[in-house]
């Protein structure tokens, strides 16, 4: 049976972990169930982000929103995700420090060998679980994209892939789009 006081020291643990991860020196870091753990991308991680980012430029300016990798939110939990690439509704942007995934539009991970499971398994659960609307994994250790859809708390209802590098991606609407996954 979970007390008042269990209930007090979950959610004392959650502010305390989340206030300590946003003060991080050094640069930047996450929660991942409870885990800090910083930030620190190859460079070849940064290209595949700025290919998807170039390639959902001209959507994300038409539907007015913001595309980057500002910090995800997930209250009543110890997470605090930075995704890779998030698209946002601009107005939701202005003066927010973070943002619930379930605001968001598309959020995109790009996995690295050390983050490669979290994002197949966990973040992807945890995205589904607070309304993230489109999941998109682009796994560079399987050279796969896939995009989830239809969130719930059991998870994604809709896969489509896994795809190989190179094959087109359609994004659903709001977007409209098909992803060249030939430069990621």
């Amino acid at each position: 049976m979970t007390t008042a006081h269990d209930h007090g020291e979950r959610i004392g643990a959650e502010r305390a972990l989340k206030y300590a991860v946003r003060r991080v020196p050094g640069g930047r870091a996450e929660v991942v169930e409870g885990a800090i753990g910083h930030l620190s991308y190859d460079w070849d991680h940064e290209r595949t982000r700025n290919v998807l980012r170039t390639q959902l430029s001209e959507v994300v300016d038409r539907l007015e929103c913001i595309a980057g990798s500002g910090d995800l939110d997930l209250p009543g939990s110890l997470n605090w995700y930075v995704p890779d690439v998030a698209v946002v509704p601009g107005h939701l942007a202005r003066g927010a420090g973070a943002l619930v995934p379930g605001r968001t539009l598309l959020v995109a991970e790009v996995t690295s060998v050390p983050s490669a499971q979290t994002d197949r398994i966990v973040k992807r659960q945890r995205y589904a679980e607070y309304g993230a609307p489109l999941y998109l994994l682009v796994d560079r250790t399987e050279r796969t994209v896939t995009l989830f859809a239809r969130p719930g708390r059991l998870g994604y209802a809709e896969m489509d892939g896994p795809y190989p590098f190179g094959t087109a991606v359609r994004l659903p609407e709001p977007f409209g789009i098909d992803l060249d996954t030939s430069g990621f």
